[in-house]
């Protein structure tokens, strides 16, 4: 089972660290379309969220506290869904369906990271294969 939860662990932080890569070295663009969402649409909001997914993949990768690191994604994906992809917003019917497909695979991350977070802070020491064991104690 260690190896199978290492090798989801690896597909799993591989998205999120190539976003981060893109929030910290495009953070213009990524805030220019982010303001075109209606979203807060800083530079710094955006490198803020590139630290974040960078903290978390990392952290799920490595297995260092992969628990928080899983719940970190989770804190970015619910509001990424809810404010980047607010699929009832849009009239356009096309618009609409690739909105509700983002929409719909930042939620599924989002339950993905939460079980992730329960996996780890459940299974503790034995899951093996991390560097750490988790930072919660969920038993």
């Amino acid at each position: 089972m260690d190896v199978l939860v290492l090798i989801g662990r690896i597909l799993f932080a591989a998205l999120f660290l190539s976003s981060a890569l893109s929030h910290l070295k495009q953070s213009k663009t990524m805030a220019e379309y982010a303001a075109s969402r209606g979203a807060p649409s800083s530079v710094s909001v955006i490198r803020g969220t590139g630290l974040l997914l960078l903290i978390g993949g990392l952290s799920v990768l490595l297995g260092i506290w992969a628990d928080l690191g899983a719940l970190l994604l989770a804190v970015f994906l619910i509001p990424t869904a809810l404010l980047m992809h607010a699929f009832w917003k849009e009239s356009d019917a096309q618009a609409r369906q690739m909105e509700t497909v983002q929409f719909q695979k930042d939620m599924a991350l989002a339950g993905a990271s939460l079980m992730l977070l329960a996996l780890i802070s459940h299974a503790g020491g034995d899951l093996g294969l991390t560097i750490t064991g988790p930072a919660f104690d969920i038993g």
